[in-house]
């Protein structure tokens, strides 16, 4: 595969699976403490790749679950947020600035803190009641990030009884690493075919739903925008019909990403329409990847998963392409903001 590790992909994957025991204990303490709420609390990509597993539990769990910005909560504080809170705080640096900020804020309320960093050694892997270290970069960060807030997840349900097949479904996980490796290689072929669509234009609207939504908008805007240069519109499915219709036309790139949660039917819709007036949609669809022994309940929470793991392999192919390293910046972390 093009520029890529094979052995460096399944030890970071298989990091985030081997933090899970210590995640569900670290939950199942802090549940049996009287904890009352959870907040998951990123900032920018980390903060978008929560989304999934926070969306489970408001949607699946009574367990009161909140997902919010460190930069806005810094300003305006919640009234949820107590000493009997979670605070789930992801920052692949560990240095995130305002995540930093709002650590402080943290302490002085009593909350308890889980921090998930890829460094041990910084503001955030130090400054956790509870750390949890998983070294990646930023093309193996985003399944790492997924699977182990998926693991809260699964912890808090399991512990309300709201998940008796909790065991079954967690096998399964454990196995995902070398399952995403094996996706890898089928797609390679066609991940080129995808960056060559992805680079003849210099617009997309980008749009899902369900689980896989935040995938489409963390694409648009981490990958495309600040790593690519290249504007994009995300959009939700479901609203779609609601504005942006009106920009398609001849000539207009659309991707769609599609899951295989019960959301499914609103991108099914945008398929449908969308091909009636632009010759430009690209859909990713998951439906269309074998994952032998995955169950479909699983496949339906791991969508967003099987596409980072997909969009991964697009973006090794889209750099080459355009001659534009997915490293390069102009402003982010190089001048003063």
């Amino acid at each position: 595969m093009l520029n890529f590790d094979e052995n460096r992909f399944l030890k970071i994957q298989g990091g985030a699976v081997a933090l899970r025991a210590r995640l569900e204990d670290v939950i199942s303490t802090c549940l049996k403490s009287g904890a009352e709420n959870i907040f998951f609390l990123g900032t920018g990509g980390a903060a978008i790749l929560m989304q999934p597993a926070a969306q489970l539990l408001q949607r699946r769990s009574r367990f009161p679950t909140f997902i919010d910005m460190p930069a806005e909560l810094i300003l305006t504080g919640s009234a949820n947020l107590t000493a009997k809170s979670i605070i789930v705080m992801p920052s692949l640096s560990g240095t995130t600035k305002e995540s930093v900020a709002l650590l402080a804020k943290m302490k002085e309320i009593g909350a308890t803190v889980i921090t998930l960093v890829g460094h041990a050694d910084t503001p955030l892997g130090r400054g956790g009641d509870h750390v949890f270290v998983n070294f990646a970069e930023d093309d193996t960060s985003c399944e790492s990030f997924y699977l182990q807030s998926l693991f809260i997840a699964l912890s808090i349900m399991r512990h309300w009884g709201e998940l008796e097949n909790h065991a079954e479904i967690t096998a399964e996980l454990d196995r995902l690493p070398h399952l995403l490796l094996s996706v890898k290689r089928g797609f390679e072929p066609k991940a080129a075919e995808f960056a060559t669509k992805l680079a003849s234009a210099d617009y997309h609207i980008i749009t899902g739903a369900g689980n896989v939504w935040p995938e489409a908008f963390y694409y648009g805007m981490c990958i495309l925008e600040e790593m690519q240069w290249i504007r994009t519109r995300p959009v939700h499915a479901s609203d779609f019909f609601h504005g942006t219709l009106e920009l398609i036309e001849k000539d207009v790139s659309l991707i769609l990403f599609k899951g295989e949660d019960a959301l499914r039917p609103l991108a099914n819709r945008v398929e449908a329409f969308v091909p009636q007036y632009t010759d430009r949609l690209i859909v990713l669809d998951t439906a269309e990847f074998e994952l032998e022994g995955i169950s479909p309940e699983v496949r339906a929470l791991i969508s967003p998963i099987l596409l980072a793991t997909l969009l991964e392999r697009i973006s090794a192919h889209l750099e080459v392409l355009r001659d534009h390293p997915l490293t390069t910046r102009r402003y982010y972390k190089r001048v003063a903001y």
